[in-house]
């Protein structure tokens, strides 16, 4: 498994953490995560080694979204990182969106992108 064209949206978190921390952008913007974002978090998120950079309370939790125009009725869906590399091998390009959840306090943030497939369209799908 190969990513392609990977976006790292470190300094984008970094700047929101700053804001929070001056004042600029309040908690409740900050945490600000949706019920089902919450709840992919806990039924299908993958759980990471860093505590929350808000609360300090928590581990956060990976939700791994995928979307491309091949992957049909799974598009838009949530998949564990091990299911990847089935998918990369089986399609030709798709997006990957990792965003980062305090299932605590509501913090979430979009850590990463990149594109995963064979990079060619499949001409049967």
């Amino acid at each position: 498994m190969r990513p392609r064209s990977v976006v790292d949206y470190g300094l984008a978190k970094r700047a929101a953490l700053a804001e929070l921390r001056s004042g600029s952008l309040t908690r409740d913007d900050a945490c600000d995560a949706q019920p089902y974002l919450l709840r992919a978090a806990r039924y299908h998120g993958e759980p990471t080694d860093q505590l929350c950079p808000v609360c300090g309370r928590e581990r956060l939790t990976h939700v791994t979204y995928v979307y491309g125009e091949e992957l049909g009725r799974y598009e838009g869906r949530v998949k564990a990182t091990a299911e990847l590399a089935q998918m990369d091998r089986e399609y030709g390009e798709f997006r990957v969106y990792v965003v980062e959840v305090c299932q605590s306090c509501g913090w979430n943030h979009l850590a990463v992108s990149y594109v995963l497939g064979r990079g060619e369209q499949s001409p049967e799908r």
